[in-house]
């Protein structure tokens, strides 16, 4: 009798400890997720805060997040990817290109006039990354990788119609292929994080930038330039940045099974593509901004097209030319992320 009522307490106390012990286990897990982009941006408010919210929903509130927007945790932009390394962050997303030369057979996709379309070419970028560089971002979990819309140039004196228009220009440059292509056409390349933009501009440190539409509004580049130059619709972009969004290994090995499941659900190829698709739409934001101020927007002609895409040919040569000393096989890189290209644009999906 004694050993029976010993049993029915012990039982009695499991049973009344099962509801303590059951939400030990299904307890929450904190991500801090960090980025350089302003709260008020639309990378931000339409791209990732949705992300955030749909996996806190897909996990049922068991992932929530900490959003860290503006550098809010400390560091500069280019310390972002080596702080989601390091655990200070938990995911971040960031530019490769502000550690110039660090990423460097992912910059094929920086190439100028290389880029056709965001969704697709983000589909491209996700599988080129993959087969041909697995171990470019080996240091961190990688959750998407992916390029914004179109580059356009934005000027505030002068405009922009040929390459001749960029010399002697003063223009903030985003990456290490653009750097290049710049300074073969006699402007001055400023290597610039987009925070640091509208400071450069007001204080003449800059004249002109490079950048895509759906950003401009968030550094308001449409306040402080007067001049927009795209490239036709028909060919090519001038440029396009890459991007990663990487989480701490440690913190990712250290999740549950169906926790890991909702993160991967909401990573991978389909992210990036989403992610691409949702940069480029954004772009009509930054257009209407700069049309609704009165600002003057330029389609460089045909043949000036046909003059910037030959004068930059010499980036690709001295990229692969770059790629095949570090010990990779240049053309063979440059040829797939073309081929790349081509498979997901023509797929159309």
């Amino acid at each position: 009798m004694i050993q029976r009522r010993t049993l029915l307490k012990t039982g009695t106390a499991i049973a009344l400890g099962a509801p303590a012990f059951l939400a030990q286990a299904q307890q929450a897990v904190t991500l801090r997720f960090h980025t350089f982009m302003a709260p008020t941006s639309n990378v931000w408010t339409l791209m990732l805060k949705p992300w955030m919210e749909k996996v806190e929903k897909d996990s049922a509130g068991r992932i929530k997040f900490e959003a860290f927007p503006a550098m809010q945790l400390g560091g500069t932009p280019p310390q972002l990817y080596d702080q989601a390394r390091d655990g200070v962050a938990d995911i971040i997303w960031t530019l490769p290109g502000y550690s110039a030369g660090r990423f460097p057979r992912g910059e094929v996709f920086e190439m100028p006039f290389m880029m056709t379309e965001a969704k697709a070419t983000s589909r491209a970028y996700w599988e080129y990354i993959q087969t041909q560089a697995p171990d470019e971002f080996k240091e961190t979990k990688v959750l998407a990788l992916h390029v914004h819309g179109r580059g356009v140039f934005h000027s505030a004196d002068k405009q922009i119609k040929s390459p001749a228009d960029l010399k002697g220009l003063k223009v903030r440059a985003p990456t290490r292929p653009l750097t290049s292509m710049l300074a073969s056409m006699g402007a001055t390349p400023v290597p610039l994080p987009l925070p640091a933009t509208p400071d450069a501009l007001s204080k003449g440190v800059i004249s002109a930038l490079a950048m895509p539409w759906d950003v401009v509004p968030s550094v308001k580049v449409h306040e402080l330039t007067k001049f927009h130059s795209e490239f036709p619709a028909n060919s090519p972009a001038l440029y396009t940045g890459t991007f990663v969004m990487a989480m701490n290994r440690a913190k990712y090995d250290s999740l549950p099974p169906e926790l890991k499941q909702v993160i991967d659900a909401n990573s991978g190829i389909e992210t990036s593509a989403l992610f691409g698709k949702i940069t480029q739409d954004s772009d009509a934001i930054g257009l209407k901004a700069a049309k609704d101020r009165g600002n003057t927007i330029i389609t460089i002609g045909a043949a000036e097209t046909q003059e910037f895409v030959k004068l930059s040919s010499h980036v690709e040569e001295a990229w692969v030319a770059d790629m095949t000393k570090r010990g990779y096989d240049g053309p063979k890189l440059l040829a797939s992320a073309k081929s790349l290209i081509a498979k997901h644009s023509k797929a159309g999906i």
